[in-house]
């Protein structure tokens, strides 16, 4: 296959079902989506709407009950070095460097130590980390240790990034920072990406396109492209093209947060919560 299309993301009529006590409950049903390669793609959905359980599929921790899951139109049967998984919580070893950490996933691959010294540093460079090479993570900030999570996941090469709210549990400024360095990188590496997040600002800031998901069973309410001009910063937040966008998102998401939380909401409830709603962010319901 030519290297301009490794990174290619498919999905199709994925669902998946899953069995308790009471009977089988569908978490996903029938998503469909596509992510370039090399483009940055961001999901928003209400909590448990299948965001993660698709993210996992990707991954290849999860198999889905029907539908079709590739990438570069291979199916996927499980994990792979191909695909780089990064969570909200810290997964670095805490026995080992931060370089030590960042060259784990190339020492089994069998490179050598030289070879690997020198890609670890070229990542940790880019990520602003040199400095820290030689601490251990409980030395680290929290945001210091996302970023190692990142590097390392990035160091063996992988056509695809997946990161699962990997800023959830930051401060607000340590995550705009963190929003920075990651689109630096993914810049310089020209991978795909794809991003799941509770945080619509997030989401607009990083992404070319972003798929709001429906309440569970979790489908695909609409897709939105961002036609914000790279590379981005911190002061188009402020622009009325971005802050357009935000409230086109809040309204195709506010209706989908609500029935995750209960059920239908009557019209007037409805207008009500919007008028509430209005300027405010909806993380603290998603």
């Amino acid at each position: 296959m030519a290297e301009k299309s490794r990174g290619l993301i498919e999905v199709r009529d994925f669902c998946l079902r899953y069995e308790t006590m009471e009977g089988a409950v569908e978490a996903v049903s029938n998503v469909s989506l596509t992510v370039q390669p090399g483009e940055f793609v961001s999901i928003i959905g209400p909590s448990g709407c299948g965001k993660s359980t698709l993210l996992n599929a990707l991954a290849g921790f999860l198999k889905p009950s029907s539908g079709r899951v590739t990438v570069d139109g291979e199916t996927i049967s499980g994990p792979s070095a191909d695909r780089g998984m990064i969570f909200q919580q810290y997964s670095l070893f805490p026995w080992m460097t931060v370089r030590e950490n960042v060259e784990f996933g190339l020492k089994m691959r069998g490179i050598r130590r030289g070879e690997r010294e020198r890609q670890a540093r070229t990542l940790l460079g880019l990520a602003g980390l040199t400095p820290f090479e030689d601490y251990y993570p409980d030395r680290l900030s929290g945001g210091m240790k996302q970023r190692v999570g990142i590097v390392r996941a990035l160091a063996t090469g992988p056509r695809i990034l997946l990161l699962d709210e990997p800023f959830g549990a930051l401060d607000a400024q340590t995550r705009l920072i963190m929003q920075q360095i990651l689109t630096n990188m993914w810049q310089r590496l020209k991978i795909s990406v794809l991003f799941v997040t509770h945080d619509l600002d997030e989401a607009i800031f990083l992404s070319d396109r972003v798929y709001v998901m429906t309440a569970r069973p979790g489908s695909i309410k609409a897709e939105i492209v961002v036609p914000l001009q790279r590379p981005r910063q911190p002061a188009m937040t402020l622009s009325s093209e971005f802050l357009g966008l935000r409230r086109g998102l809040m309204s195709l998401i506010r209706e989908e947060s609500i029935r995750a939380m209960g059920g239908e909401v009557s019209a007037e409830a409805m207008k009500g919560l919007a008028i509430d709603l209005e300027g405010q962010d909806l993380a603290a319901l998603l």
